[in-house]
C-alpha cells in the first residue's frame, strides 16, 4: 500500500517500492507479478518529480524520486517477466521474526487475537 499526498508532491510507498530495491515477495501472500503491476502502472504513473519514501532502507537512504526509480531501479527497470524470475530466484533466507511478525501483520499488529 503505498500513501500519496493530494499534490502528488510525496508518497510513502511502504515496502513495495524501496531505494533501488523492491519488497519481498516469496512470503505473506505476495505475488511479483502485482507488485510489479503496481508499482508500474500506480506508484510510475505519479510525477517525475514526487519524493518516494519506503518503509525502510537497510543503507541509510531515506528518499528518492519517482523519476529516478524508474531510470534507475535495478529491478523495477526489468520486463514483467525478467522481474518474476528475479523475485522468485531470489532464494533469501527466512526472516528471525517472521513466524511472529507475519502472524501479528495480519490481525494490524492487535496483540492477543
Amino acid at each position: 500500500m503505498t500513501f500519496v499526498l493530494n499534490d502528488k508532491s510525496m508518497a510513502f510507498t511502504g515496502d513495495a517500492l524501496l531505494i533501488r530495491g523492491c519488497g519481498r515477495t516469496d512470503f505473506q501472500q505476495g505475488c511479483a507479478k502485482k507488485l510489479y503491476k503496481a508499482v508500474h502502472e500506480k506508484i510510475f504513473t505519479l510525477p517525475k518529480e514526487c519524493l518516494v519514501y519506503p518503509a525502510h532502507d537497510y543503507t541509510g537512504q531515506t528518499v528518492s524520486t519517482v523519476d529516478e526509480e524508474h531510470r534507475l531501479n535495478p529491478r523495477l527497470t526489468k520486463s514483467l517477466e525478467e522481474f518474476v524470475k528475479i523475485m522468485n530466484n531470489l532464494n533469501l533466507p527466512k526472516p528471525a521474526q517472521i513466524d511472529v511478525a507475519v502472524p501479528a501483520n495480519l490481525v494490524c499488529g492487535i496483540q492477543g487475537v
